[in-house]
């Protein structure tokens, strides 16, 4: 295939934007979360875990603990067993007590609203700092480049990068900026939904016709069979 200029890719860019866009008007963060700071204790607590996983675990665990304080003060242990079920939970109780600690001495118990200062905190870096601006405080800061982002902008073609923060500088030139937040919502659940990681239901994809994979997919085997036909 001839070798797609930027100004086509960004054209292609913005009709897959306004395809997803129709499909999941109501694509939003399925992180369970009343605050920013609980959105930035979830965000945590996902890397490597399902969002339902979260929300369970996050339904009793913000009853316990309501501010900054009260996980700071929180005992590891104790910690530590109430987020058990969401996997590296050492690792995670531990950057979850040294972000809230320095968000009580350095910002009075409240979540930061720019990217420089969430990145200072333990345990918070560019991608669960994306998640929190975007959805808690709608500054589109960046995008959130997790592995649905990634996979599927590698499918459709928009980056060859692997490296997470590589694929947004991609993303960031193609994407216009009231976008960014939105862009990873819609490849999240397009990714569950339809592009799925293996077996991907192109028959069905509403923005096949735009994804240059699709049909190599379909051609291979490696999409869902499917009765229905693509153009």
């Amino acid at each position: 295939m001839p070798r797609e200029s930027t100004e086509a890719k960004t054209a292609r860019t913005r009709k897959i934007i306004a395809g997803l866009k129709r499909t999941y008007p109501d694509a939003h963060c399925e992180l369970n979360y009343t605050n920013p700071l609980e959105l930035l204790i979830a965000t945590i607590l996902s890397a490597q875990c399902t969002d339902k996983r979260v929300n369970l675990v996050t339904a009793e665990l913000f009853k316990k603990y309501r501010t900054a304080t009260d996980f700071a003060k929180a005992s590891l242990e104790d910690l530590e067993q109430a987020i058990k079920s969401t996997g590296f939970f050492r690792n995670k109780a531990k950057s979850i007590k040294s972000c809230c600690q320095a968000l009580v001495d350095r910002h009075s118990g409240e979540v930061p609203r720019t990217m420089e200062l969430l990145t200072e905190l333990g345990g918070v870096g560019r991608k669960t700092a994306n998640v929190v601006l975007g959805n808690a405080f709608n500054v589109n800061a960046g995008i959130v480049v997790d592995t649905h982002v990634a996979r599927l902008s590698q499918r459709l073609g928009l980056t060859k990068q692997k490296d997470a923060e590589k694929i947004e500088r991609d993303l960031i030139k193609l994407v216009p900026r009231e976008h960014w937040t939105n862009w990873s919502h819609w490849l999240i659940w397009h990714g569950r939904r339809r592009c799925y990681a293996r077996k991907p239901d192109c028959a069905h994809c509403e923005v096949f016709r735009l994804c240059p994979s699709g049909k190599i997919f379909l051609r291979t085997g490696e999409a869902k069979k499917s009765d229905a036909t693509v153009d």
